[in-house]
């Protein structure tokens, strides 16, 4: 695999987030954090002082970006592959199917800065300029640094030069990566609702101290105006966090 990166092109397994996407972040989780705070201390001071820890959400939002850029970039490089495949069965050659598809994924995908709109441009641009596909494809690859496009530019350079049967190999990689795809839509789907059931009994423990406040006012005055209330509401709080972050361990499933 190529160990050079080049600046223009895409690094998949790097998120640079922009400064409105940071602001978007850091103000969803400060607001968060705030309202987790006064519910469990009722003190306006702690709230604001726990909530600067918001200003860290960004940093590990962005491997959930990472892992949703990924998944677009799997699914799209399906409708490739299997276009690839078909230009291929048509007669056409390497170069020229390569070509073709970035032709139909641009009809698929009106938005040019769809990734694998980019990546095509880069693969046709680099057989305009003489320059071999293998190395174009396995620059990809290492860049996408996902299993399936892996696997495809392995055995697509190793047949590519030893002369084996190319549009077998990507009819093969096509059908292997579409089964792969439905399977986990399908576990996706299974698992959707138990994500829903984990969003909703995080939320009973807030929900709770809600209804405790507004139905009996001053119940729990005690927990927030003692030492021991206080040292008891944070062992709460922090069993509620890490009670959270095991949920949606057990829920995100990948295939």
């Amino acid at each position: 695999m190529k160990n050079h990166i080049s600046k223009e092109l895409i690094n998949y397994n790097v998120y640079h987030m922009e400064i409105k996407e940071k602001i978007k972040y850091s103000v969803m989780a400060i607001a968060v954090v705030y309202l987790l705070c006064i519910l469990f201390y009722d003190n306006l001071i702690i709230a604001i002082i726990l909530s600067s820890i918001g200003l860290l959400y960004p940093k590990y939002k962005k491997n959930d970006l990472i892992k949703k850029r990924k998944k677009e970039l799997r699914l799209q490089f399906k409708e490739a592959i299997y276009a690839l495949s078909s230009s291929l069965g048509a007669g056409q050659s390497i170069e020229s199917a390569f070509k073709s598809v970035l032709n139909d994924l641009r009809i698929l995908y009106p938005d040019p800065d769809t990734y694998i709109i980019l990546e095509f441009e880069y693969i046709v641009r680099k057989i305009e300029m003489n320059e071999t596909i293998e190395d174009a494809i396995d620059e990809f690859a290492y860049r996408a640094s996902i299993d399936d496009i892996t696997n495809f530019a392995n055995v697509f350079v190793t047949a590519k030069r030893t002369g084996g049967n190319i549009i077998s190999i990507i009819r093969y990689t096509s059908n292997v990566i579409s089964e792969k795809i439905e399977i986990q839509n399908e576990i996706e789907v299974l698992v959707s609702s138990k994500q829903f059931e984990q969003k909703i009994l995080s939320l009973l423990v807030p929900a709770m101290i809600v209804y405790l406040q507004i139905a009996s006012p001053g119940y729990l005055d005690v927990m927030y105006t003692t030492i021991g209330g206080r040292i008891l509401m944070t062992v709460c709080l922090m069993l509620f966090v890490v009670s959270y972050k095991i949920g949606k361990k057990i829920t995100d499933i990948e295939v």
